[in-house]
C-alpha cells in the first residue's frame, strides 16, 4: 500500500525502463474491527522491488500501449509479544504483471489504465504466522491520473480494485479490495517536487470460507467479515534529472486501522531509461 509516489499516471515515451522500489514497513499493533488494540507485535518487512516497463509504438484507442512486470524480494520478521510465536522469512514474493494504456491529455494532465495479474509465486505454508506469498491469484483493475507542473501544483492518484481468488490450501477467500495511492506537491522549477503522499484502503466485501466447518469462520463472523481499513499520510519528494532519471521518496504513518496491523512505511523509487 502506498508504494507509488509522483508520476503515477504518466506512461513514458516508447522504450524500455527499469525501476527499483525499496521500502521498509514496521508495525507494533494489530487493530480489531472496532479499532481497538488486539495484539502487540513486532513486525518488520523490508522489500526491494525491481520493475521492468516496456512502452511500445502500438496505439490502443489513441493511447500508448505498454507492459510491466515486477517481482518483490522481501525480508519479513514477525514476533507476537507476550509469549506469542515468532517467524522469519526471506525470498521472493508474489509477481505482478500486466498491460497498461497511457493517454497524454495535455502537457500537464496524464492518464494510465490497465489490468494487473498477481501470481502466487511467493512461498506459503498455512501453518506459519507469516508468508512471502498469499497463495492465491488476484486480478487488479488500475486507473491512474497525474497533473504535473514543474513550476507549480502537482497531484497524483492511482485507484486499484482487487478481485481475490480462493486460497486452495485453506479454502479461504479474502474479500474484494479498493485502495488508492496519492501524492500532492509543488514543483520548485529546478527538478524538485515536494509535498505529501500516502494511501487509503478499504475492503468492500467479506472474507469467506468455502466449507461449513472452516476453522476461520467464527473469526470472520466475529469481525463483521474481517474487513480491513487503513489510511496513511506523510512527506514526499521527487527529483527529475536532465538526463532522464528520477528519484523519489516518501514516509507514511497509518491511522484509522481496522482488522490489520498498524504501522509506518518509507519508500524509495528510482527510474531510468534502459
Amino acid at each position: 500500500m502506498g508504494i507509488e509516489i509522483f508520476g503515477m499516471g504518466i506512461l513514458p515515451p516508447a522504450g524500455t525502463y527499469g525501476q527499483i522500489f525499496a521500502g521498509n514497513y514496521t508495525a507494533d499493533t494489530v487493530r480489531d474491527n472496532a479499532g481497538n488494540k488486539a495484539a502487540e507485535i513486532d513486525l518488520r518487512v523490508t522489500s526491494i522491488v525491481p520493475r521492468f516497463v516496456w512502452v511500445t509504438e502500438q496505439k490502443v484507442l489513441g493511447g500508448d500501449l505498454g507492459f510491466h512486470a515486477l517481482l518483490p524480494l522481501n525480508d519479513m520478521r514477525l514476533n507476537i509479544k507476550n509469549g506469542g510465536p515468532h517467524d522469519h522469512k526471506r525470498g521472493i514474493g508474489d509477481m505482478h504483471l500486466g498491460p497498461v494504456v497511457g493517454f497524454h491529455l495535455s502537457d500537464k494532465l496524464h492518464i494510465a489504465t490497465g489490468v494487473d495479474f498477481v501470481l502466487p509465486t511467493g512461498s506459503y505454508d498455512e501453518d506459519d504466522i507469516i508468508n512471502l506469498g498469499n497463495n492465491y491469484y488476484t486480478v487488479q483493475g488500475v486507473f491512474a491520473l497525474t497533473h504535473m507542473d514543474p513550476n507549480g501544483f502537482n497531484a497524483d492518484m492511482r485507484l486499484m480494485y482487487d478481485y481475490n481468488f480462493e486460497n486452495k490450501d485453506t479454502n479461504y477467500t479474502s474479500g474484494q479490495e479498493l485502495h488508492l495511492d496519492y501524492t500532492l506537491g509543488w514543483g520548485l522549477g529546478n527538478g524538485w517536487v515536494v509535498g505529501v503522499g500516502g494511501h487509503a484502503y478499504t475492503q468492500i466485501s467479506d472474507d469467506k470460507c468455502s466449507y461449513s466447518n472452516c476453522a476461520s469462520a467464527a473469526a470472520v463472523d466475529a469481525t463483521g467479515g474481517n474487513r480491513g481499513r487503513t489510511l496513511s499520510i506523510g512527506p514526499a519528494f521527487q527529483y527529475a534529472s536532465k538526463d532522464g532519471w528520477l528519484f523519489s521518496a516518501k514516509w507514511q504513518e497509518e491511522t484509522g486501522v481496522r482488522n490489520r496491523a498498524e504501522g509506518q512505511t518509507y519508500w524509495f523509487k528510482f527510474t531510468t531509461p534502459l
